[in-house]
């Protein structure tokens, strides 16, 4: 068999232009980035965000708990006292010990009761000064101060 010194030119010149586009294509160029790996980093980056906002939404409806669990308990400790066998204490008794096992001890340090008069009508007002649940239930002292308010009863008709 003869061979050509042309064909075998040929022949290796095509080997070594096979291995020169293998070797360009594992290596990249020190302008281009590989993405290997991102996703890793997208993944990371996408997931602490989401649990921020995960957590700032269940933060936002403790609040409003909160919130509405005491002044619901001021209403109920305002109903109480306004009742004509109980008393101012009763309301605030009641007020505090709703809030207590709704929320905890620190809400409940700060209940007043007091009456009121808007023309002939007596109004039991409670009120409770609480903190606003910033970071949990914790956050600053007495920064609300929630209300609640009920027509006193009257026994004497008149």
């Amino acid at each position: 068999m003869t061979v050509d010194a042309g064909d075998a030119a040929v022949t290796g010149d095509d080997e070594t232009s096979r291995g020169d586009q293998m070797e360009a294509a594992s290596v990249p160029d020190s302008g281009e980035r590989g993405d290997a790996g991102s996703a890793i980093a997208e993944f990371a980056l996408i997931a602490s965000l989401l649990a921020l906002i995960l957590a700032g939404a269940l933060q936002i409806g403790l609040v409003i708990h909160v919130r509405n669990t005491v002044i619901d308990s001021a209403i109920a400790g305002a109903r109480q006292a306004s009742l004509a066998d109980q008393s101012p204490r009763d309301g605030q008794r009641l007020t505090a010990d709703l809030i207590r096992v709704s929320v905890g001890e620190r809400y409940a340090q700060k209940v007043t009761v007091s009456t009121l008069r808007d023309g002939a009508v007596e109004i039991v007002e409670v009120r409770v000064r609480t903190p606003m649940p910033v970071l949990g239930l914790w956050g600053p002292a007495e920064v609300w101060d929630l209300r609640g308010r009920s027509i006193a009863e009257d026994v004497d008709g008149g």
